[in-house]
């Protein structure tokens, strides 16, 4: 049974510890994590009126020392379980360059226990797949694409001056590539290939900072029953961050029309990437947000605007859950009524 929208969207916040330059440059940590109450403070740097720290929640939050395999079986493990049931599944990382995306999502492929989200949803979809009983067959197959500058570019294709959009029809996908796998293996290697080709660009922030949302799609079909998992690991540069920024906008409006319960239009052609995350994010889906921060206090400005764009779907989630108690006890009060009128 789906389970109803304002709870298939997880907001979840990681922020990583200082990192060696921030550490030799003095920066101050501003950023305080409380993994069990799921809340964030952030401290104003160099504040002259003593004001009190910014503090948000959210449904999961990760500190500095959070590891691995913990975010994956929090955070991720239960959309791949929900994609592997026959729904469709979406776990995507967002943040400022150098905010840990990449290592959240990818890790360090080659070590288990440094393994990101995507490297170790490898391993679970295949260890459900050997555990499945009977006679039941799986076809597993992968793409993977890039959105830079609002062009759709297909990672796993020789040409890479060929797009995926005609002007008749906008985005198109039909002749994306799509490759049949047998093991986490061959995911891997497909993957590797695929961040050969993406665009990649120095940064004030990351010398090999990616310049373009990418999404790495497993399709898993059971008896002809589809289960999609999209997994979006993020002058020239500042138009590629207009570009960047406005998918990111628009991806935070159709997730609070969509948590929100009452929009009639979700603005899903306001963009190339929810356009393609459409399937996935409507309907019979589950979604983990997962915002990356810096700790630094020079990165305030930054993590705070991290913070707000996660919080936004996670106070339409509120109302919404707010507006069900409320209908609930009002419907309780309505029969306790009915009960006293039936008695006098």
């Amino acid at each position: 049974m789906p389970e109803k929208q304002d709870d298939c969207v997880r907001v979840c916040v990681r922020c990583r510890p200082l990192n060696d330059t921030e550490v030799k440059q003095g920066c101050v940590m501003c950023v305080k994590v409380d993994e069990v109450r799921g809340s964030i403070e952030v401290n104003i740097p160099n504040s002259q009126h003593g004001e009190p720290p910014k503090k948000f929640t959210f449904d999961m939050v990760f500190g500095p020392n959070s590891k691995q395999v913990d975010l994956y079986n929090q955070a991720a493990r239960p959309i791949v379980d929900f994609v592997l049931e026959g729904y469709n599944g979406t776990i995507f990382a967002y943040g400022q360059t150098g905010t840990g995306k990449t290592f959240t999502m990818e890790g360090v492929r080659a070590v288990p226990e440094l393994r990101g989200i995507i490297p170790n949803s490898f391993a679970h979809i295949f260890g459900k797949i050997a555990k499945a009983e009977g006679d039941t067959r799986f076809l597993v197959r992968v793409s993977y694409l890039e959105i830079y500058n609002e062009e759709v570019r297909d990672l796993l294709h020789k040409d890479q001056n060929q797009r995926l959009e005609r002007p008749d029809v906008g985005v198109y996908v039909k002749d994306l590539s799509r490759f049949a796998v047998n093991n986490a293996g061959d995911m891997d290697r497909i993957m590797t290939l695929g961040n050969k080709n993406r665009s990649v660009g120095a940064t004030n922030m990351n010398m090999h900072s990616s310049r373009s949302h990418a999404i790495f799609s497993v399709t898993v079909e059971c008896r002809f029953k589809r289960d999609k998992l999209k997994l979006p690991a993020t002058g020239q540069r500042l138009k590629e961050a207009t570009k960047i920024n406005l998918s990111l906008s628009t991806l935070a409006n159709v997730i609070s029309s969509l948590v929100d319960g009452k929009s009639t239009h979700i603005p899903y052609r306001n963009s190339k990437l929810t356009r393609l995350l459409q399937d996935s994010l409507g309907g019979n889906s589950k979604t983990a947000m997962i915002a990356n921060i810096g700790p630094a206090d020079y990165n305030f400005d930054e993590s705070i605007s991290s913070l707000r764009y996660a919080n936004r779907a996670r106070i339409s989630k509120t109302k919404l859950k707010l507006m069900k108690i409320l209908k609930m006890l009002y419907s309780d009060n309505s029969r306790k009524k009915l009960k006293n009128l039936e008695a006098t």
